[in-house]
């Protein structure tokens, strides 16, 4: 980054959520707080109302691990990726962009997806973090039960689209997904190995291997 173009030595930076695409918030680095931020591997800003560095979360807990960084064009910008720890606002919203009512800023569909991928797997990996989580059910009753309901829901999916019943085929794409989901974390892997094998599929169109 190039610090020496701004008057005051500090850069802007957006910070993204690395799992859904939604922007959590701005903030401002100088040279030091992004030193700190690539040693400890938590978003820290400096605080131009303070004078002094803050790491995000350092008091409510919520902090904002660093998964990627990305400079602008000028190198007077920087895009974090990170993964949220909990809301990022301190109103409690997920996004500082958002109304507390949530109303204002909903989160991309995709990125919902992400969010959804994200509860399933924290109900796998604390399965008594929430006894009533009929997510956490499945995986108690293991692969036999899950796989069970990813046909039960395509087989209703298919009926549903071949009958042109347009609500009922939504609620039951809405459960395979889910249950996709879940399937997918059962086994060790996530929506993005997935998309990994359509992005390697979809690379092979320009060489005229693959048409889609």
């Amino acid at each position: 980054m190039d610090f020496a173009k701004m008057p005051d030595g500090l850069i802007p930076v957006i910070v993204q959520d690395a799992a859904t695409g939604q922007v959590l918030m701005l903030g401002y680095q100088n040279e030091e707080a992004q030193r700190v931020t690539r040693e400890t591997g938590r978003v820290t800003f400096f605080s131009r109302s303070k004078q002094r560095l803050w790491t995000k979360g350092e008091t409510s807990g919520n902090y904002l691990t660093v998964v990627s960084e990305h400079e602008d064009c000028d190198q007077d910008a920087l895009l974090i990726r990170a993964i949220p720890d909990g809301p990022t606002c301190h109103r409690g919203t997920t996004s500082c962009f958002e109304q507390p009512d949530q109303t204002a800023y909903p989160a991309p569909a995709v990125g919902f997806i992400a969010e959804l991928e994200r509860l399933v797997q924290r109900r796998h990996q604390f399965p008594d973090e929430d006894p009533n989580s009929y997510t956490a059910s499945l995986f108690r009753k293991g692969m036999p039960k899950i796989a069970q309901k990813v046909g039960e829901e395509a087989v209703e999916t298919v009926i549903d689209a071949v009958g042109g019943n347009v609500a009922g085929l939504k609620g039951e794409a809405a459960d395979l997904l889910y249950h996709l989901v879940v399937l997918l974390t059962a086994s060790g892997l996530s929506l993005e190995d997935v998309v990994a094998v359509l992005r390697e599929r979809h690379s092979t169109i320009s060489g005229g291997v693959r048409r889609e």
